[in-house]
Formats: structure tokens, C-alpha cells, sequence
């Protein structure tokens, strides 16, 4: 990759209702925004439709662009819709059955008396077992029964099968079966495509490595004809920059290797704004985050220390594990479309439906009659009478409507009282969630800055800030877009995993070492595949650890950069202060196994050049009317800023509503607010 032939960058970041675009000169540091509705029948069509508007806002050609970044929810969407391809499994002889089974325990808020497992993505009687058995160590305890693998592509063929998951026994240790049977079903169904858990997820637990390699080929065939699609489409409109799209692990990577791991881009989107959130941080100097992405429908919550967001290897994706590596967000259905409802009992229960785009909050005027948080929102004056810079009008009367009539009158309530109750029921469910990756995880909120985005986010934050004692948040210059930012401030990213159980107290640290040596390798051949120069690569060892005959493992980064003896004993040493900070103990009298090794290779992209903040005036001059808005349960008088003229070092105290294209901030009484030089405001407690 030439980083210095052309500087142009845009990143498309697809949603529901929105396609968001942001075009940045590197060079200059110059952004341009753009939304255009989001077509999902072909998304590439909002697309395209994006780069040409923010080309034309540019006055650029499209052969200026040199990198175009993409966040795309297609596979998100394939496995929680339940509509990717009719899939097969090939699975060793005896494991029929292992997608059933599961694992024993429910979904956090489950009844356990009614909760049944949900319908699997292929069903048993598309599982084939194929003879033929390899030990934990790779070696071959059964040769592989290949007629039993022809006669399985017979029945594919016979049943329409699309594409075919493999997963045998123990392929992690060795590929050798798996690469086998994929060679013999390509001889009769070259065009089927097939995926092999040795290259999707090469470590141990049978449910999970199946899973993830049936998620993989489930979504494969649909998401390399969508990306084929958009490479076809920048050809015919002579864009020359590359096209490199967004995983779940916050780097990018090029179209080939997502056409063959397309379950990489399953968090693909919230991954974009995390990254977006770092970079906002870094520039205002603040690198210990909370980050939460508050949409129409749900609230991705990340937390962020020394400017690393946190990563995990046991994330989920709807009903099903998915244990690649991903930044470490949790996601609740919260948001500004946030259906209230009082239940037969008398309860008041906001979330998880929402009303979406269509027919939205009761304010939007498309036939929503239900009252969500934006209606409670509006009810109390705290959102002002037009979104979308006044281009959007809303209904007041009709969300006073849907509070009083659905909540207020059942409860017994005044219309006040019960919009406050909506947003301190979603608050709460908000905090819950940011403790979830804060509290749960060893880590004191108030340790950390508090970053809200998304078209909601700066409407709760203040709120969110003070329930949780945090006394500073950041937010950033286009909340709103912020995921898009992200894409363009990303980094090439790919890890490599191989189970290597290595148990107290004689490690086998030449085998350790071999291990380490062939990831390493994969690691630099991807490197070289993406076209990373040699000063712009690194690559970094980490090791799951646990306690003997523990059930869970956690990662630490490997001491140095060889398996040596000290490194382990180092590697051990981490791993028991982390397991103190996560459970308040540790034990070091505990033998420890070395469960799996990994390498992670990133490779550097151009950093942008940020333009600084333009300096205004005083902060009176950007008022642009005042509204009466109920906070604390008292009406005030609150100033009404268009951000936008709020130029650098301009500072206003709370109350007041802070609007612009794509999202409103609300100070509480007692907060003050100041843009920092690159244009996030910094809200601190007076």
C-alpha cells in the first residue's frame, strides 16, 4: 500500500434508517458529513449514493479518493434475522448432536421454567458425521472415512444445500481431516462455498468452534456477493482506493479476507464507533473511557483504558456464541425509540421494542401512537420543537398525547410525572449496563470519562454522568457520525489463535515456541497479503490462562517474545493479578494451564492531520431562542445554542440545550461546558 499516493479517505457507516458518510483530507484535516437514507433492498445503493454526496460537498473527482471505509451490518442482520444460506455441517462421527446440547445455562434474563432454546441455524438432520478421529495432540487415532465425506456431498446436493460448515474433532491441533473432506466435497460441488473451523476459530469447545464455523458459512455466500457488488460499483465509477471494511475487533481489513470470514464484521458497526470514541478522546486528552452509542433502538456501551478499548473472545451475537476476538461492548435495547408500556400488574417497563424509523415516536407524525423515551423527551421541553438542524418537525401535542393516555392515566399520574418516570426507567437500565462493563469487570466508573454518542447519546449523558458519579464528559464535534470517524482513524487488524493445553508443571515450551512461531508467520503473511509496509506492522504476543481444572480462561499479553521459561513464569504472574482485579482473589499456590496461544498483527494506516476548532465569540452569541424545560421536576428557562457557533474555548453553564444536525446535548443545572480545540465539549460539574 502506497500511504503516499493519494490522501482522500470517506467511510460509509450503513444503519437502519441512515446511511452516514464522512470524506477526510488527510493532508489538511478536512471533514466532510453527509446522510442519505439507507436502502435496504441493495444497500449498495446508499452506498454509492453516499460517496457521491460527500463528492460533491468536497468538489472532488472520485479517482482523489484513496481509501474508502466501510461499516457493514449484512452479516449482523443475516444471523439475527435468521436469513442466511441453507447450511450443512460435517462433523466427527458421534457429535450429531452437539449444536442441540448447547451449553446448560439460559440467558441472563430468562425464566428458567419457560425459556426454550431457540431453533438452531442447521438443523439435525443437515449434520453429517464422517468417521475418523485425530487426539488432542494432532495425532491421527482413525483415518478419515472419505467415502463417508462423498456420500455426505451426495446428500448436500440432493437437498440444496449452499454452503457446508466443517468442524471435526480436535482440527485445531491439526487441519489435515478438515482440509481433506473440504478437498473432496469441492471435486463435486466446486460452487459450494465451504468453511473449515481450523480457519475460523482453531480452538478447543466443540459448541462454540462449530458454532462460529456455521455462522461463517452461513452468511458467506450473501456477503461476498455484497461485497463483490461494491467493488464492481467503485470500478465503474473509476474510484481507485481500496476497499477495506470494518471487523469486529476495531480494525480493518480487505475484501478478501472478508469474502472467507465474513462472521468477522458481526459487530462491525458498534466496533466503528468505538474507534471513533477513542480517537474524540485522544484529541481532548482523555484516554480512560466509558463510551456509550445511544440510537433509536439500542445503546452500545464499551469501555476504553489507556486509550485500548476492552477486547473479549467470548462475545455473543443474538441467540448464539461467537468466539472470535471483538471489543468487549454490551448492548441493550435502550434508546431514543424506546417503546413505555404499563403491563396488566401495574408496571411501567421502557424497552427493549422500539418504534424504530417507521412508525417511529409518536412526535415523528409517520403513525406511531405509543409513547417512547423521545416523546417523554419532548413532553419536557427537553428536546426543542425540530431536528435535523429545524429541517425535521415534531409533534409536541401528540407526544404529550401518547405519555398522558398510555402512561400517565394508567398509573395514575400527572404527564410529567410519568415522562420523568420513562427516562429514569431507561436511565437505569443504561446504568446497569455501563456497570456491567465497568463494575463487573474491576473498574470504578467514576476512573473515567464518560463519552456519549449517537443521535440519543448527548440527550442522556449528562443524566447518565450523575447517576454514575462521573464528574467529566466529552462530547464529541458530530455525535451523531461518529462511527463513521471511526473508520477512517482505523488500523488493519487481525489475530490468530491455536489451542495448545499445556498443563503445570513441565510446559512443553518448545511446542509452545513452534506454536508461537507458525501464528507469528500467519500473522506476517497477512501483512505482506494486505500490503502493510515494514514500518508500519506490529505484532504482539498474549496467552489464555487458568487455574487447573478451571472452566474459563483469561488473556494477558505474553511476557517478551519468546516461549522461554522466564516469559511464562511472567505470563503467570499477569494473569493472576488480572484474575484479582476481575474477582478480588487470586490463587498463587494454584497450578496454572496455558489453555491458548494467539498473535495479533495491526498494521498502521496514514494518521489524519485533525484541523483545530475555529475560536468565536462568547458563548451568548450562539443562543438561538430559550425554551422552558422540565429537569428536576421544575420548569426552567433554558438558553437554546446551535452548536455550530460555538467556536474553541467558548463555555456555558447548565441549564441549557445545546442543538445541532445530528444530535442535542442538555446541561443539568450545576454543569458547565467548554469546547475544547478540536470541538468536543468537555462538561464538568461546577
Amino acid at each position: 500500500m502506497d500511504q503516499n499516493r493519494i490522501a482522500d479517505a470517506v467511510a460509509i457507516d450503513i444503519g437502519g434508517t441512515f446511511t452516514d458518510v464522512t470524506l477526510l483530507d488527510r493532508r489538511t484535516g478536512r471533514v466532510w458529513n453527509a446522510k442519505t437514507p439507507s436502502t435496504p433492498d441493495d444497500p449498495s445503493d446508499g452506498f454509492m449514493a453516499g460517496i457521491e454526496q460527500a463528492l460533491a460537498l468536497a468538489g472532488l473527482a472520485p479517482d482523489a479518493l484513496g481509501y474508502v471505509f466501510h461499516g457493514t451490518t449484512v452479516a449482523t442482520n443475516l444471523i439475527l434475522e435468521g436469513k442466511g444460506a441453507k447450511a450443512a455441517l460435517l462433523t466427527t462421527e458421534g457429535f450429531r448432536h452437539v449444536l442441540e446440547i448447547g451449553r446448560h445455562d439460559i440467558p441472563r434474563k430468562a425464566n428458567m421454567y419457560s425459556w426454550v432454546k431457540p431453533k438452531r441455524p442447521v438443523p439435525p438432520e443437515r449434520i453429517y458425521e464422517i468417521a475418523g478421529r485425530l487426539d488432542p495432540d494432532g495425532g491421527e487415532v482413525t483415518p478419515l472415512d472419505e467415502a463417508a465425506v462423498r456420500a455426505a456431498a451426495a446428500a448436500v446436493a440432493a437437498e440444496g444445500v449452499e454452503a457446508v460448515a466443517i468442524c471435526f474433532l480436535h482440527a485445531y491441533a491439526d487441519p489435515r481431516h478438515e482440509r481433506r473432506a473440504r478437498e473432496i466435497l469441492q471435486e463435486s460441488l466446486p460452487h459450494i462455498p465451504v468453511s473449515l473451523s481450523s480457519e475460523v476459530l482453531p480452538v478447543f469447545r466443540e459448541y462454540e468452534r462449530s458454532m462460529a464455523t456455521i455462522l461463517n458459512v452461513y452468511v458467506m455466500p450473501k456477503v461476498s456477493t455484497y461485497v463483490g457488488r461494491l467493488e464492481g460499483r467503485l470500478a465503474e465509477r473509476r474510484i481507485p482506493g481500496r476497499l477495506l471494511l470494518m471487523k469486529s475487533n476495531g480494525g480493518v481489513t480487505g475484501a478478501d479476507t472478508i469474502r472467507t470470514q465474513p462472521v468477522q464484521t458481526a459487530l462491525s458497526g458498534p466496533a466503528a464507533g468505538v474507534m471513533g470514541a477513542v480517537f474524540a478522546g485522544e484529541l481532548a486528552g482523555f484516554r480512560n473511557l466509558i463510551t456509550i452509542d445511544i440510537g433509536g433502538t439500542s445503546a452500545d456501551i464499551c469501555l476504553v483504558k489507556d486509550g485500548e478499548p476492552g477486547m473479549t473472545n467470548e462475545g455473543r451475537i443474538g441467540d448464539w456464541p461467537l468466539q472470535v476476538p471483538m471489543i468487549d461492548i454490551n448492548t441493550i435495547g435502550a434508546g431514543g425509540g424506546s417503546i413505555a408500556r404499563v403491563s396488566e400488574a401495574g408496571a411501567l417497563t421502557v424497552g427493549p421494542d422500539s418504534a424504530g424509523a417507521v412508525p417511529g415516536p409518536a412526535c415523528y407524525g409517520r403513525g406511531g401512537t405509543e409513547p417512547t423515551a423521545t416523546d417523554a423527551n419532548l413532553a419536557l421541553g427537553r428536546l426543542t420543537p425540530a431536528l435535523l438542524d429545524g429541517r425535521m418537525a415534531l409533534d409536541a401535542a401528540a407526544a404529550k398525547r401518547a405519555v398522558a393516555e398510555r402512561v400517565a392515566r394508567p398509573l395514575g399520574l400527572t404527564p410529567a410525572e410519568a415522562a420523568r418516570g420513562i427516562l429514569a426507567i431507561l436511565d437505569s437500565n443504561m446504568v446497569g449496563a455501563i456497570r456491567v462493563v465497568s463494575v463487573e469487570r474491576g473498574h470504578d466508573p467514576r476512573d473515567y470519562v464518560l463519552l456519549p454518542f449517537g443521535g440519543a447519546g448527548p440527550l442522556h449523558g449528562a443524566s447518565l454522568a450523575r447517576l454514575l458519579g462521573i464528574k467529566t464528559m466529552l462530547v464529541p464535534p458530530a455525535p451523531g457520525v461518529l462511527s463513521a470517524l471511526g473508520l477512517l482513524v482505523s488500523s488493519l487488524k487481525a489475530e490468530f489463535a491455536r489451542t495448545a493445553l499445556q498443563r503445570p508443571p513441565h510446559y512443553d515450551l518448545a511446542a509452545m515456541g513452534r506454536i508461537f512461531a507458525e501464528l507469528q508467520e500467519q500473522a506476517a503473511q497477512w501483512l505482506e497479503h494486505e500490503g502493510v509496509p515494514e514500518g508500519g506492522c506490529a505484532i504482539r504476543w498474549q496467552a489464555s490462562l487458568r487455574y487447573l481444572h478451571q472452566g474459563f480462561e483469561l488473556t494477558v499479553p505474553w511476557a517478551g517474545e519468546a516461549a522461554t521459561a522466564e516469559a511464562a513464569e511472567a505470563t503467570i504472574a499477569a494473569f493472576h493479578r488480572l484474575h484479582e482485579r476481575l474477582y478480588t482473589f487470586s490463587q498463587e499456590d494454584t497450578p496454572v494451564e496455558i489453555v491458548t496461544l494467539r498473535v495479533s498483527a495491526t498494521g498502521t494506516l496514514p494518521r489524519p492531520a485533525i484541523r483545530e476548532w475555529p475560536r468565536g465569540g462568547a458563548a451568548a452569541d450562539a443562543v438561538i431562542g430559550r425554551q422552558e424545560a422540565d429537569l428536576d421536576g421544575t420548569l426552567r428557562s433554558c438558553p437554546v445554542y446551535d452548536r455550530a457557533r460555538l467556536g474553541a474555548g467558548a463555555k456555558l453553564r447548565g441549564p441549557a440545550i445545546i442543538r445541532q444536525l445530528d444530535t442535542t446535548t442538555l446541561l443539568f443545572p450545576g454543569q458547565i461546558a467548554e469546547v475544547e480545540r478540536y470541538g468536543s465539549l468537555v462538561v464538568v460539574e461546577a
